[in-house]
């Protein structure tokens, strides 16, 4: 068994035995460094510095809310895979056992196109009251011939879910509010590249010329270009 690291709250963990990773966060743990998974109904040792778990043991999670825990995680599952196709989810009833709490984590590596992409989403359901509410995190790094880095932090302020509180219902409210923020990033990511970035960027040199660059090599900086630059500044009125 072995962990990978995430940063921020929510880390991956491997299951000893089913080759499947488990979100290790404040919302599973019981102490001691133990944390537990619902999915599996055990509770296992996780050491931080080393990120390997151990000591296995059978757990059942004790909530009023379980058997909503059980269906959220169904359809958490559904919309993980359709949407997030390499992430790794938890539900889990919170220490008070008075909300219950969805965390997602999504990772998605592309070396060969020079960028990586993190996914964080962490919502909270209050069964009495059935409102959600919770926080998207995304961390995008381009870094081909350079270094661009995109991180972004929604609020998520609490919102009534339509109709009965049931697992299905409760995910297709998170579903609607992570496809409208996922627009709202399309239309940030237009804007930079379609204004901000180009303004960043001189037009045309400062001889108002177009640099022919097929020709660039055979340029005598001097005279060519120089040259150009004082033939222009000399015609100024």
């Amino acid at each position: 068994m072995y962990a990978m690291k995430v940063s921020g709250a929510l880390a991956l963990v491997r299951k000893l035995i089913v080759q499947e990773q488990v979100l290790v966060s404040s919302y599973n743990f019981l102490g001691n460094d133990r944390y537990y998974d619902v999915e599996s109904s055990s509770s296992f040792i996780f050491d931080h510095i080393a990120q390997k778990a151990s000591s296995v043991e059978s757990y059942s999670v004790e909530s009023r809310h379980i058997d909503l825990v059980k269906t959220l995680s169904k359809s958490m599952s559904i919309h993980a895979r359709e949407h997030f196709p390499s992430s790794t989810f938890s539900v889990c009833p919170t220490s008070s056992d008075s909300s219950i709490a969805i965390s997602l984590v999504a990772n998605k590596y592309s070396p060969s196109n020079f960028w990586n992409g993190r996914w964080r989403s962490t919502y909270f359901l209050d069964p009495s009251s059935s409102t959600l509410s919770g926080s998207i995190k995304v961390d995008v790094h381009y870094y081909e011939d350079g270094n661009v880095r995109l991180t972004t932090s929604k609020p998520i302020p609490s919102v009534s879910v339509a109709g009965s509180a049931t697992g299905s219902e409760v995910i297709k409210q998170v579903a609607q509010i992570e496809k409208k923020y996922q627009e709202e990033l399309n239309r940030s990511f237009t804007a930079l590249s379609e204004g901000t970035f180009k303004g960043l960027r001189r037009q045309l040199p400062v001889t108002r010329q177009k640099v022919e660059w097929e020709k660039v090599g055979g340029y005598r900086l001097g005279q060519d270009i120089g040259g150009a630059y004082e033939k222009i500044i000399g015609n100024d009125p």
